[in-house]
Order: structure tokens, then C-alpha cells, then sequence
């Protein structure tokens, strides 16, 4: 059980891993938020398409992967 919960755990941190690369940088930092940031941010629909679907990704396997990681430390 343990050895499918470690391999389980590493095809989680790949697509982890995957999915966050993926994704789109955040560069503008402060000067964007006050040369209008506001306007990106309200402007586009970032819930939907890929950069969403990238965002749903990462969450759920990050998850996975700390529940996985605590699950095998209390098994050990």
C-alpha cells in the first residue's frame, strides 16, 4: 500500500509541477496594480478557459498532495 501511495504521490507532483509552470506569469507587480492593474484585473475573465483550467488543476493536485504526503508520513 505504501509503495502505491509513493507512486501515486510522484505522478501528483509531476502534474503539479506541470500546472504551475504552465501558467502565466504575474510581472506586472506594484506599478501595474497602480498604473492600471485594476483594469487587467476586472478586464478579463480569468475564471474561464485555460489559465482557469490551469488554476482548477494546481489546486486540486496541491491538495492531493498534501493529503498524500500526511497520509504516508502517518503510515511510516
Amino acid at each position: 500500500m505504501s509503495l502505491a501511495l509513493k507512486i501515486v504521490l510522484a505522478v501528483v507532483s509531476v502534474i503539479l509541477t506541470i500546472s504551475i509552470l504552465l501558467q502565466s506569469s504575474n510581472s506586472a507587480g506594484l506599478s501595474g496594480s497602480i498604473g492600471g492593474g485594476a483594469e487587467q484585473l476586472f478586464g478579463k475573465k480569468k475564471s474561464q478557459g485555460y489559465e482557469g483550467l490551469l488554476s482548477k488543476i494546481s489546486t486540486v493536485t496541491a491538495i492531493l498532495f498534501i493529503v498524500l504526503s500526511l497520509v504516508l508520513v502517518a503510515l511510516e
